[in-house]
């Protein structure tokens, strides 16, 4: 049984990846801007116009930064594997309203979890929103492997 491309399901794919990619790649900035108003920088080149001493006090680690660092590499760990995996997904012709489902889930529980590591919100909340993402891939996977299987 051959499928098609649903043109549908891989716009949606394509809007949703983008926005999900574009929050992941505005963590740089954000780890910058936790760098700069912390004055806790990584490297002694990035303290410029200071004496010898000063930047001694300012290359060091920051619990602050540290969080942001995290987060963005949750990010990496977690983004890459829906952008690869949901553009098999959307490969198998889902149902659009499903596919949205899981997009759109997706998506939303990567701010979540972004809001709830930034803003140090108490667990379970980013765990659960973890595991919402998580659950989303995973859920994908197995419609690829069991589409691919069945051919």
């Amino acid at each position: 049984m051959a499928h098609t491309i649903d043109t549908e399901v891989f716009q949606a794919f394509s809007t949703y990846a983008t926005i999900v990619i574009l929050k992941m790649m505005l963590m740089a900035p954000l780890t910058a801007y936790f760098r700069i108003t912390r004055k806790a920088f990584a490297n002694f080149e990035d303290t410029m116009g200071k004496t010898t001493e000063e930047k001694k006090k300012t290359v060091r680690v920051n619990e602050d930064v540290e969080r942001v660092r995290r987060c963005h590499q949750n990010d990496l760990e977690n983004i890459i594997p829906f952008v690869v995996i949901g553009l098999l997904y959307a490969l198998t012709g889902p149902d659009l309203s499903i596919a949205l489902l899981h997009f759109r889930l997706f998506v939303g529980s990567r701010f979540v979890h972004t809001v709830a590591y930034v803003m140090v919100l108490p667990q379970p909340s980013r765990a659960l929103s973890w595991m919402v993402g998580m659950v989303i891939t995973f859920s994908m996977a197995y419609r690829v492997l069991t589409t691919v299987l069945l051919l």
